[in-house]
């Protein structure tokens, strides 16, 4: 498979990037930990059928240390044991997030109340902006048929 364009080098696709790379660069820095960042983005790049983001989230997961049974389990996290309730409550909240147009209400009270109790309010504010980026990175890349597979740890900085 091949992308549709090659966006990586298209000048006004990197112009849209630097932006969105700048908004999770803030993120990655954030008090919400490192680990739940990637199972964030690993869960909502399932759901969305990314494989470039899938393949990138689970190599640089594992090359920080996550446990390959924790990344297999990632997609069925409500029935595997290994998983924090402070994680549990991260990923309910990005599956509702990322499939806000599933429910009339969006995210629902309970999902955010959830979440409330285990994440301050500016670790609350970079797990909304970490949702939001990761969806967008995954649009990109799926409207673009971006192929999966071949990503390298630190590959992109």
């Amino acid at each position: 498979m091949e992308s549709r364009i090659n966006y990586f080098a298209n000048a006004f696709a990197g112009k849209v990037l630097k932006h969105i790379n700048s908004a999770s660069k803030v993120v990655s820095e954030s008090g919400l930990p490192i680990t739940t960042q990637e199972l964030v983005k690993i869960r909502a790049s399932q759901i969305n059928g990314c494989g470039f983001c899938t393949d990138m989230h689970t190599k640089d997961a594992a090359e920080a240390g996550e446990t390959a049974q924790r990344l297999n389990l990632v997609a069925t996290w409500r029935e595997a044991t290994m998983f924090t309730d402070a994680e549990r409550a991260a990923l309910e909240l990005a599956e509702q997030g990322t499939r806000i147009a599933d429910a009339a209400g969006g995210v629902s009270d309970e999902a955010w109340q959830n979440a409330a109790k285990h994440y301050d309010e500016d670790q609350l504010a970079a797990l909304i902006s970490l949702i939001a980026v990761i969806n967008a990175y995954n649009r990109i890349n799926v409207i673009n048929q971006q192929p999966a597979g071949s990503y390298q740890p630190g590959q992109f900085g």
